[in-house]
């Protein structure tokens, strides 16, 4: 008797068909599982079996074969318990084979026959629903599952007896939920408004959340780096439905779902500085997904940024250019989707107290030459914004704030500002790109619009970006003086975009001097390096 299913296996986001094929013929009594089947796929003989005895069932005393087509594939994880099982008890007659081929199914088996929960149920129903079949997974992922199709085509059982009792008409399994999204909820208690001074700062992080920029923060320890760093993802506009698809759909690969909420919130990620290249990049054994990949679409925040081993730091310049990462090992070659917003924040030097008289070591200026010394100049071409903060005077500190109710008043002016600013740049992404098929061009690799100014491609520039021949003539001067690269004249060209949209212009109106003059000091810093240390003599 032969008897087929379909489950899936995945390949970064991407999930793939796998047609599960179980055979009982004569022949000593075996259970084998064959077509490249990792440790944990062939462990699953066991759970198997142990959840048979406890719904009363036996193996045949026969063997049983089971192939995981197509063979060449990889397969791992122990969601493969469930097709198989259902598998076995189709070749077994007890189940109709016409109502299995109709479904596709993932899921853990729990010795006692329960189903626990497993990784990539939202994009295994993507899958499901492009194959046109119904989805069985474990009942706590079922809220997950449910999101990511509308037409109820989803079962999620708590165990192997429930979905047996379904398939035989004793038990009736209804269609769960789709899981809610959490609308305009950030858990970080952090507000602009709770920052006392560093207007220069707020300003720099208004215009860098407005137009998706990368960041860099210097400044003395406790003068409210992290608490900007943490402000930034309260500013922005929530994420579009099909925005916290894609990005879900990478925490669902990696666990990171609880109980199957979602939030609009745009991902905010912050990996310690002991950080490996795995954890920052993804690698490891399968390929995982690492901080890059899982703050796509938010805000990649690294504190510290000197303290990170420099290899990591290097890792982060090919996903600042082209929105992914390729994961590349012996066993997997996987591109994940990776356009983040970097922002960063780092003391001036080892002692942090580089520009105060007082508390600064001996070693200045050398201690900043070398703590600097610490990040690549390839990396710090890829950074949009460079600002430099001051300790915040005594009398300063001990001013009222104003309250939590004139706090979430001058934050949502900002979020208004920034959300205005935005839909502009979606505006003038629109208007340049004439046919739909243009626009997908300027997606990246994984089918996201680019639709903030930090994303303008080098091609659109000049029609994005056209500047007043005043602004025009002191941009070349400064670039000159300043030495700027090809890519940092660009970055400082997007800056200017953004600083115009926040000032309400027109979507296509020419680049005024202000701007340009704005945006060419909010880079100053990475030519001059902090508390005005100069790196051409060093």
């Amino acid at each position: 008797m032969l008897c087929r299913t379909q489950t899936v296996a995945f390949l970064g986001i991407v999930a793939h068909k796998i047609d599960v094929q179980v055979q009982i013929g004569g022949g000593l009594p075996a259970f084998t599982i064959v077509g490249l089947p990792d440790k944990s796929v062939v462990e699953s003989r066991e759970r198997i079996r142990a959840a048979f005895l406890s719904m009363g069932l036996s193996l045949p005393p026969k063997r049983i074969i089971v192939n995981l087509a197509p063979a060449d594939l990889p397969k791992e994880g122990s969601h493969f318990d469930l097709p198989i099982a259902l598998g076995l008890m189709g070749a077994m007659e007890i189940l109709p084979l016409a109502m299995l081929e109709e479904h596709m199914a993932l899921g853990e088996l729990g010795l006692d026959g329960s189903l626990s929960p497993i990784h990539g149920a939202l994009p295994a129903s993507l899958k499901a629903a492009a194959e046109g079949k119904i989805l069985i997974c474990p009942e706590p992922c079922g809220a997950e599952a449910a999101w990511g199709r509308a037409d109820g085509g989803i079962l999620a059982p708590g165990t192997l007896l429930q979905i047996v009792n379904h398939f035989k008409g004793a038990q009736m399994l209804t269609a769960p939920q789709p899981a809610k999204i959490e609308r305009g909820v950030w858990h970080r208690p952090a507000s602009l408004a709770f920052v006392k001074g560093q207007e220069s700062a707020k300003r720099a992080l208004i215009i860098a959340a407005a137009g998706g920029h990368n960041m860099l923060m210097i400044g003395h320890p406790g003068v409210g780096k992290s608490m900007l760093a943490q402000s930034l993802p309260a500013l922005v506009p929530p994420l579009t439905p099909e925005e916290v698809l894609e990005s879900y759909q990478i925490a669902s690969l990696a666990g990171q779902i609880a109980d199957g909420r979602l939030s609009d919130r745009p991902p905010y990620r912050a990996p310690h500085h002991s950080a490996s290249m795995a954890a920052m990049v993804g690698g490891g054994p399968k390929a995982q997904p690492g901080e890059v990949a899982l703050a796509h679409l938010g805000v990649l925040f690294l504190d510290e940024f000197a303290e990170f081993p420099r290899p990591v730091l290097d890792a982060l310049r090919q996903p600042m250019e082209t929105g992914e990462i390729t994961v590349a090992r012996a066993r997997a070659h996987l591109t994940y989707p990776a356009r983040f917003q970097l922002v960063a924040a780092m003391n001036p030097c080892r002692c942090g107290y580089a520009g105060d008289p007082s508390k600064a070591c001996a070693k200045v200026p050398r201690c900043i030459r070398d703590y600097m010394a610490r990040i690549s100049g390839p990396l710090l071409d890829r950074i949009d914004i460079f600002i430099e903060l001051s300790s915040v005077p005594a009398h300063r500190m001990a001013e009222a704030v104003g309250g939590e109710e004139r706090a979430r008043e001058e934050e949502g002016a900002i979020r208004q500002r920034i959300a205005r600013a935005r839909l502009i740049q979606a505006r003038r992404m629109e208007a340049l790109s004439e046919e739909r098929e243009r626009e997908q061009e300027q997606a990246n690799g994984k089918g996201t619009p680019r639709r903030l100014n930090a994303h303008i491609p080098d091609s659109m520039l000049e029609k994005a970006i056209p500047l007043e021949s005043a602004a025009l003539a002191a941009l070349q001067e400064a670039a000159e003086a300043m030495n700027l690269s090809a890519r940092g004249y660009a970055r400082t060209l997007r800056v200017a975009r953004t600083i115009a949209d926040l000032e309400g212009e027109e979507a296509l109106a020419p680049i005024k001097t202000p701007a340009i003059m704005e945006a060419l000091e909010l880079r100053r810093l990475h030519e001059t390096g902090p508390t005005g240390f100069q790196r051409s003599g060093s």
